[in-house]
């Protein structure tokens, strides 16, 4: 059974993920979306916030983990990751124009995960 953490976490993800792929459709394929409606998204656009959805849905490190990025198992298809690669590298720093809470809480727990990945592998260096 999943705790109300995990899910929380996993539609927070989820929204902010979704923020960056309507930004990017939005600026790279001319769709007039609205920010936070996932219904004018072009076709690759929506796939891909499929194929998001369903990877989030079905993780079982969830509760543990902290974003895609920096997990040990990477479940996205090559050419998926590529895709959600260049969606968050375009819509990264456009996000603090657009949404800048959710672009700061995202800036905020990348660095504190960043930092808690660096001390784990320094504990297991120096043992």
């Amino acid at each position: 059974m999943r705790s109300q953490a995990a899910e929380k976490k996993r539609m927070q993800e989820y929204r902010t993920v979704l923020l960056m792929i309507q930004l990017y459709c939005k600026d790279k394929h001319g769709r007039k979306t609205a920010l936070r409606s996932a219904k004018e998204l072009c076709s690759e656009c929506s796939a891909l916030a499929a194929y998001v959805r369903e990877r989030e849905a079905h993780c079982p490190f969830m509760e543990a983990k902290t974003f895609c990025s920096l997990c040990k198992v990477h479940c996205y298809r090559n050419d998926m990751r590529e895709k959600i690669k260049n969606v968050m590298r375009y819509s990264g720093p456009r996000m603090l124009l657009y949404c800048p809470i959710t672009a700061i809480r995202h800036l905020v727990l990348t660095v504190k995960a960043k930092h808690t990945l660096h001390r784990r592998l320094l504990a297991q260096v120096q043992r």
